[in-house]
């Protein structure tokens, strides 16, 4: 078996378009791509030597074809190639939130080692693509990092509940009735008095489905077919509660869907199962299927809130963070990711004014 090494780098330039990656699958994906050698080496700024030369060196290395080398051919993957680029892509995938937390903890480190006035806000949060956006626009602006570790709803609230962050982040559909599973599930870690909610977003979930939707899937009914492959996200993620909230109402059982307990890490990972064609259908966030170039049909709007206890709302962090979601350049680059719009960006909300289902009942007096 292959030994896998990781390493970063550290500059002060933009970042990488990618989290991790590795020379060989650069070359591959532009080779892929462009169908050619020599294109590949005039998008990554190379010479068709060194691509050539590397490839080739690879292909020794690794003792397989990454190349079916025809003369006079464009240039194409061979099953070995394609297999080591789908591979990659999957990884990828599944590892993007764990790949966000690990630079937040990094860029932490390193933000407190080089500048004395930086800030950092310890926070616990649902997977989301807009979070990490609102990382790099409170650091350009303010200073602030957000040091974000990616998990569950649930273990996010449960951490902000612990005191092991400032802010949670989590998900939920606001409508929902009050026997419903988002209320039996976030009700009892919500407390009036204690918990105030910040405004973030709302975002579209629903279904993730190939491009151009050749299995005709328009409703989450059509997900009990018997031959349709459905990958679904984890329990304990905010995600997996909206969806079995959307599958009662539409009145199937989880046994109705074959893949239901066929999980993924997050909402990249479902849509490379679908683009990579080991699964017909996902759900998740409208951003992940069109990253992807897929296929994507609303289900659902969703609100994005981000959590603090009452205690810290006067803390001088928090109050900068308000401000950066408030502004007008935040909400302008929010509404740019794919099925997100600002709610109430920056808002403190009442738990009981945007949570219909949470409404304090006092306790009856004893009867005497």
């Amino acid at each position: 078996m292959h030994r896998v090494d990781l390493s970063y780098t550290l500059s002060l330039g933009e970042r990488s378009r990618r989290e991790l990656h590795h020379p060989l699958l650069e070359l591959l994906e532009g080779v892929n791509r462009s169908g050619s050698i020599s294109a590949a080496a005039r998008e990554m700024s190379l010479s068709y030597r060194h691509v050539w030369g590397e490839l080739k060196r690879w292909e020794s290395e690794l003792g397989r074809p990454l190349l079916l080398w025809t003369m006079g051919q464009p240039a194409r993957l061979s099953t070995f190639g394609t297999k080591l680029l789908w591979a990659e892509r999957q990884a990828q995938a599944r590892l993007a939130p764990q790949l966000a937390s690990l630079r937040s903890e990094l860029e932490r480190a390193f933000a407190m080692a080089f500048d004395d006035d930086a800030e950092v806000i310890p926070v616990s949060a649902s997977h989301d693509e807009a979070l990490p956006l609102l990382g790099d626009w409170a650091a350009r602006q303010h200073k602030l990092h957000l040091d974000i570790h990616f998990t569950g709803s649930v273990d996010a609230l449960a951490a902000l509940n612990d005191g092991r962050c400032l802010l949670a982040g989590f998900h939920a559909l606001t409508q929902a009735p009050m026997g419903s599973p988002t209320a039996l599930v976030y009700r009892p870690m919500l407390k009036p008095g204690r918990h105030k909610l910040i405004g973030f977003a709302t975002r579209s979930q629903g279904l993730v489905v190939a491009a151009g939707n050749p299995l005709g899937i328009r409703s989450l009914g059509d997900l009990a077919r018997p031959a349709l492959r459905f990958v679904n996200r984890g329990r304990g993620t905010g995600t997996r509660v909206v969806f079995d909230e959307l599958l009662a109402a539409s009145g199937l059982r989880p046994q109705d869907v074959a893949g239901y307990d066929r999980i993924e890490p997050s909402h990249r990972a479902v849509a490379q199962s679908v683009s990579s064609g080991s699964a017909d259908a996902a759900f998740g966030i409208e951003a992940a299927a069109r990253a992807k170039g897929l296929d994507f049909i609303e289900l659902a709007q969703e609100r994005y809130f981000l959590a603090t206890l009452r205690a810290h709302l006067d803390d001088r962090l928090i109050i900068t963070l308000r401000q950066v979601l408030a502004s007008a350049g935040w909400q302008a680059a929010l509404r740019e990711l794919p099925g997100y719009q600002p709610f109430r960006s920056g808002e403190v909300l009442s738990l009981k004014d945007v949570l219909p289902w949470w409404h304090y009942r006092k306790p009856k007096a004893p009867t005497r």
